[in-house]
């Protein structure tokens, strides 16, 4: 095991405490200590914003900064261990309490400002001030949390990034991206953006104290000071308009004090120049001189201890050496020089550990069930014992097939990423153009949105008429060289969904099919192939008269006509794919039940024959990708690739490539056409065999999670369903993907093993014997009452109550089959063949009983009157057995007659240890249950007598100090108590032959004289029998 390794094991993992659209955060524990730390587990696309985050905050402590304590990288992921905070993030508190007082705003705030000065004074401009990136520990500090898109001031943070980048080398296509895109990758929420930075300056401090300024106002109103739905009003309101007023929500709140409008419309000053500063933000009058004139210099000082601190470890200075350095560099230049300059990226590579296990399981996970002695599990265990009911269980039955459909795909299952500009498929030249040669004026993406109608007509008319104009003779190299210039700027502004809506509605895209069909230049015709394609990927709507499939059609017989051209295929396939993407997204948003595009067949059949083989990488991954987005709506468009070799293709990608990204986009493809035809995934396993399709469910977990879902597809479709549920190694396969890390991973097995058992119930033992109860406790402890509901296993627990409500209601029917079973065979020596086949079927499934009593999740849920009454008459069918009036051992064996004895007491035992389940049903346990277990007292097996008489003496101390049976007692029909019953049962079956049980050998003496203690010390008419009997003497 590598070092790396050993150290990622000292983690083990508990409870999932966020998600984002590309990370999980867990609660973990260093083994060993009870240190509790953040694990947050990301996708390697975000390395750069990552390393970023690593870089400027590896050497922070402040108690107002999340502490950043190491990171890991692995094949898939990496793993960033930080300080746990428990107490959520801010945007949280202000979500939940809608507005926050004065005298508390002051107090949060001072947190922040003790924690923005920190970080400014340490040479950092953090760029992105949220309430989702500050974040609460438990005794209520606020901490800046997320330092992805802060830099050092005057740092270009794009540059950071493509350096990164570069660093990494052309291998690593998870974190690539084209520098054209790295200007929307670094910014920030808009709603919290300076009116200069909107206007094209870089994040500064005084942009920070702008942003600060909105959460404060955030804080007291319960919303933004600047809001609107869609990007031209928001901006046009942080340029141009006032903040809204500091009213709160509700009437009866207080207004805000003069001095904290002061502050909040001085940060919100739209010109920086007038905007609060540092010194005039800690004397203002709101913190009633909270911060001192010296803070600014009491933070100096703290942080040259810090930085000395630093320069002794990294350089081995000593400490004069170390001032002496301070004092002539400065401290905020001895930060940059080590920590935060772009010369030294590499030094903040994570700990590797890529040759790892592909499952990734170098976190431990937690399977710890919640003990059985918590004050939860008792409440929920009490709670659902009022409430078992048979009424209550048909009123919750429902149909679980449709439960099932419902939840067989999750957002996350069908979660879209572009084809245009996709860094995991290929690296794009960055686009530039010439604004001195531009023959029309380059307006920003900013200023395009904004524009009126009219101006907007006008740029079009410019644009349009350039890209029409006839090359003449002698000037052809300048209009082309015109024409190519406006079309690197067109592809510099379509980036926008508000721009690319309205150019993909204008008299633009006509002529961009016009230019494509009759240029003559290739570098003209690609650039309009790239422009049609970031329109079709930003557009958020699309009108009928839009000339698409004249676009799609038009693609189509290029790639057919230069099919040969792999440079050229590898043009014309994402703006293709884009479109059919956007048809399809706008057929399921306007649901006409005809369509509204007929898209041309040939343009699946030459996406199709991209994904064969021989076909460069790229051009695979590309048809790959059209395919997983396409089919991630259910249009008309999708239906296209239901064709049959779409699924071996996708899956002879799959093992056939090298890169992962590749693999993933193939299997993500196969998952979402077996959404439109389960057909895709049948035709797969008809080809390569099961036994190949399970060797994959321990590799990447997105792969993982894809052939569950298509798993779970399958069976609830009906299509390969006998021979799935009766495969032993399918099962195990799928039991063992509840070890996973992922919660979305257990929760496609619950799934896929629910189905397996509505259709095979004797898969239930196999289960049960590869710990599946222990799996259901452990992730049932999320969803415990008292416990704060976590979205991220919300998933989770809708699957977990599916099974656990299917295994409730298959318990009745599992007794039912070892009673009959055992019935058949009573007064016969020699069973038949059949019995003896139905024996040996339905007796070892009393382990499943055994499993469900024992467990505080199901025992609540299972045993109720019914099941003890069944349960009886179980244990009169043991105490035959046992006196050898049933003759067993000859249809099943010895051994098989054991454990039959065994797991029934075992069962009872478990029963016998809930005060609260006797209770309740005291009339039938009495009736039922201790009967057979009077006469198991004297069996000839030593074992079975004292378990018996262990059962015994616990049940008979309950029921007897009940108050219920001393004041309330239940008659039956013929006028007896239960506690008259009771104690005539023991007066007759157990008195008489007492004396034999305590003098025998061994323990038994011990636990017969506890049940007799427990009787004379209950019961005054038992007193009396032994008087009479001497069973002592």
């Amino acid at each position: 095991m590598s070092a790396v390794e050993s150290q990622m094991e000292n983690f083990i993992l508990y409870d999932e405490i966020g998600r984002g659209s590309r990370s999980v955060v867990y609660k973990a524990r260093r083994k060993g200590s009870i240190h509790f730390v953040a694990i947050i587990c990301s996708e390697k696309s975000k390395k750069p914003e990552l390393t970023n985050h690593v870089r400027l905050t590896h050497d922070m402590k402040h108690n107002n900064v999340v502490s950043f304590y190491e990171w890991y990288e692995t094949s898939n992921h990496l793993w960033l261990v930080v300080e746990l905070c428990t107490g959520g993030s801010l945007a949280a508190v202000i979500s939940q309490d809608e507005c926050l007082s004065d005298d508390v705003v002051r107090e949060f705030a001072m947190d922040l400002l003790k924690g923005l000065k920190y970080i400014h004074d340490s040479g950092i401009v953090f760029s992105d001030i949220s309430p989702t990136k500050i974040l609460l520990d438990g005794p209520g500090t606020l901490k800046y949390s997320n330092f992805c898109l802060a830099k050092v001031q005057g740092e270009n943070l794009e540059e950071f990034f493509a350096l990164g980048m570069s660093e990494e080398g052309g291998d690593n296509k998870e974190s690539a991206t084209p520098p054209k895109n790295l200007k929307n990758r670094t910014q920030g929420s808009l709603l919290y953006c300076a009116p200069e930075v909107l206007r094209g300056a870089s994040t500064s401090i005084s942009s920070d104290l702008w942003g600060l300024g909105c959460v404060l106002c955030e804080m007291f109103t319960g919303k933004p000071p600047f809001f609107s739905e869609t990007f031209r009003d928001l901006v046009e309101l942080i340029l141009h308009e006032d903040p809204t007023p500091l009213v709160q929500k509700d009437p009866s709140c207080l207004q805000c004090s003069p001095d904290f409008q002061s502050l909040v419309l001085g940060l919100l000053q739209k010109d920086p120049l007038n905007r609060l500063n540092w010194e005039q933000l800690l004397q203002h009058p709101f913190w009633k001189g909270a911060f001192s004139v010296d803070f600014s210099s009491r933070g100096d000082a703290d942080e040259n201890t810090s930085v000395r601190c630093s320069i002794q470890l990294e350089s081995g200075l000593s400490e004069t050496a170390a001032e002496a350095q301070i004092f002539a560099t400065g401290h905020r230049n001895l930060y940059l020089c080590k920590s935060f300059t772009l010369d030294n990226v590499t030094e903040f590579r994570p700990k590797s550990a890529l040759d790892t296990d592909a499952k990734e399981s170098i976190f431990l996970l937690s399977s710890r069930p919640t003990p059985r002695t918590s004050s939860a599990a008792k409440e929920f265990e009490n709670s659902e014992i009022k409430t078992q009911d048979s009424s209550a269980l048909e009123d919750l039955q429902t149909d679980a097939g449709t439960c099932i459909k419902e939840l067989l795909y999750t957002e996350s299952d069908l979660t879209v990423t572009p084809i245009m500009d996709n860094p995991k498929i290929m690296k794009n030249a960055p686009v530039r153009f010439d604004s001195k040669i531009l023959c029309v004026s380059a307006y920003s993406v900013e200023r395009l949105a904004c524009m009126s109608s009219g101006e907007w007509s006008a740029f079009l008319q410019q644009v349009c008429a350039v890209l029409e104009s006839v090359e003449r003779a002698g000037s052809g190299a300048t209009t082309s060289r015109a024409k190519l210039n406006l079309l690197c700027y067109l592809c510099c502004v379509c980036g926008h969904r508000d721009t690319a809506t309205r150019f993909i509605h204008s008299q633009l895209f006509p002529v961009l099919i016009q230019q494509l069909r009759q240029a003559s230049n290739w570098d003209i015709k690609t650039k309009v192939m790239r422009i049609i394609g970031l329109l079709a990927c930003h557009s958020t709507e699309l009108r009928e008269d839009v000339p698409v499939i004249e676009a799609v059609a038009m693609f189509t017989e290029l790639m057919r006509e230069n099919f040969r051209n792999s440079k050229l295929k590898q043009c014309l396939l994402p703006p293709l794919g884009e479109l059919l993407y956007l048809i399809g997204t706008q057929e399921e948003k306007k649901e006409h039940p005809g369509g509204l595009w007929v898209v041309p067949a040939a343009a699946y059949t030459v996406l199709m024959r991209c994904l064969r083989e021989g076909e460069e990488l790229v051009v695979n991954h590309m048809a790959a990708k059209i395919i997983e987005n396409v089919c991630s709506r259910p249009s008309r468009c999708a239906q296209g690739f239901i064709v049959a070799e779409v699924g071996p293709s996708l899956w002879y990608l799959f093992t056939h490539s090298t890169l992962d990204a590749l693999r993933v986009s193939a299997m993500s493809a196969l998952c979402r056409i077996t959404r439109q035809s389960t057909a895709a995934f049948q035709s797969v396993i008809d080809k390569v065999g099961l036994p190949s399709i399970l060797s994959c469910l321990s590799g990447i977990s997105r792969v993982q999670q894809n052939i569950l879902t298509m798993f779970a597809a399958m069976l609830a479709s009906g299509a390969h369903l006998h021979r799935l549920i009766q495969d032993r190694d399918f099962v195990v396969k799928i039991i063992r993907s509840l070890e996973s890390p992922s919660s979305l991973i257990r929760a496609k097995a619950f799934l896929v093993l629910l189905q397996v058992l509505m259709n095979n119930r004797e898969m239930l033992l196999l289960c049960c014997n590869s710990r599946l109860v222990m799996y259901i406790e452990r992730d049932t402890r999320k969803a415990t009452p008292g416990k704060e509901h976590q979205s991220g296993n919300e998933y989770l627990s809708k699957c977990l109550a599916l099974f656990i409500r299917h295994t409730v209601r298959e318990l009745p029917a599992i007794l039912d089959d070892i009673l009959t079973a055992l019935g058949s065979i009573v007064g016969r020596k020699h069973p038949s063949s059949a019995q003896t086949r139905q024996l040996k079927q339905s007796l070892p499934m009393t382990v499943v009983v055994l499993n469900l009593v024992s467990s505080q999740i199901f025992r609540p849920q299972v045993v109720n009157e019914e099941f003890l009454i069944k349960f009886g008459a179980l244990l009169n069918h043991i105490t035959s057995i046992d006196s050898n009036e049933t003759s067993l051992g000859n249809s099943v064996g010895p051994t098989a007659s054991e454990e039959l004895i065994r797991n029934t007491l075992s069962a009872v035992e478990a029963i016998s240890q809930h005060p609260a389940l006797l209770s309740r049903y005291h009339y039938t346990v009495v009736d039922s249950i201790l009967p057979p277990l009077a006469s198991l007292a004297f069996s000839k097996n030593v074992e079975w007598r004292i378990v018996s008489l262990r059962v015994l003496s616990d049940i008979t101390l309950l029921l007897l100090s009940q108050e219920v049976m001393e004041e309330e007692e239940t008659w039956d029909l013929e006028g007896k108590s239960s506690n008259t019953r009771m104690l005539t049962l023991i007066t007759e079956a157990l008195l008489p032959q007492y004396e034999s049980l305590l003098q025998e050998p061994g323990p038994i003496p011990v636990y017969a004289l506890k049940l007799l203690g427990s009787l004379t010390e209950h019961s005054k008419p038992i007193t009396r029998s032994l008087k009479v009997q001497h069973p002592l003497s």
